[in-house]
């Protein structure tokens, strides 16, 4: 029987995946947690043949979790299941390691289709993530828009602060730069990623993982 580890901070949500799974007689749920760095204890400790995991965590965004899942759990599978499924979240995500992604607006029987195919050791993409998969096979360079891949690393330090709230003093002052330095950053990243306030800042941070979403919302 094959192990299976629920990453999902909503218990309503960990509990219904948790059903879809037992429907299965090959796998069994070993571990639910609904926090990204406790998963990677978790995961490391009970080396799962499956993992089933959100996006937007607490304690460390997906992501992040996934790269750690798949540089320390070489013969997992992770299947996404998530209600955030941008191009560049899907991008991210698939690039660091995971096996499948299914958004969750889709019906159940879907998760169940890809829970079977992703822990058989095959791929498995619900429609709208198969179409931005498609897209981006069709046009690489353009299909996916910014992504947080083209930043620096000062420069996600920045927008992580100003998404978090910070004013630009604050900025300079977290970072021991003179406020003229930390103006032109965020001059910089607005032209860079295309985008023209602090809010489509925040919304770009939360879309590409770099910040969590409030726990609730």
């Amino acid at each position: 029987m094959k192990s299976v580890v629920i990453i999902e901070d909503q218990t309503a949500v960990r509990e219904m995946i948790a059903q879809v799974v037992d429907q299965d007689p090959t796998l069994s749920v070993i571990a639910q947690c609904g926090d990204g760095q406790e998963a990677v204890g978790v995961c490391v400790r009970q080396m799962p043949d499956l993992v089933i995991m959100d996006i937007m965590l607490p304690g460390m965004n997906g992501p992040e979790l996934m790269r750690r899942l798949a540089k320390q759990l070489h013969g997992t599978r992770v299947l996404v299941f998530s209600g955030y499924c941008t191009p560049q979240l899907v991008r991210e995500m698939i690039q660091a390691g995971a096996h499948g992604f299914v958004e969750k607006t889709a019906p159940l029987s879907e998760l169940k289709n890809a829970i079977t195919a992703v822990s058989n050791g095959g791929n498995y993409y619900g429609p709208e993530v198969a179409k931005i998969v498609h897209q981006a096979l069709l046009n690489p360079d353009k299909s996916l828009g910014p992504s947080v891949e083209s930043l620096t690393p000062r420069e996600r330090e920045i927008i992580k602060l100003i998404a978090t709230g910070s004013t630009t003093k604050d900025v300079a002052a977290k970072l021991n730069i003179s406020p003229k330095t930390a103006e032109n950053h965020r001059a910089n990243l607005m032209r860079k990623l295309e985008l023209h306030n602090a809010a489509a800042l925040t919304h770009f941070a939360l879309e590409q993982g770099l910040i969590d979403r409030v726990r609730g919302n």
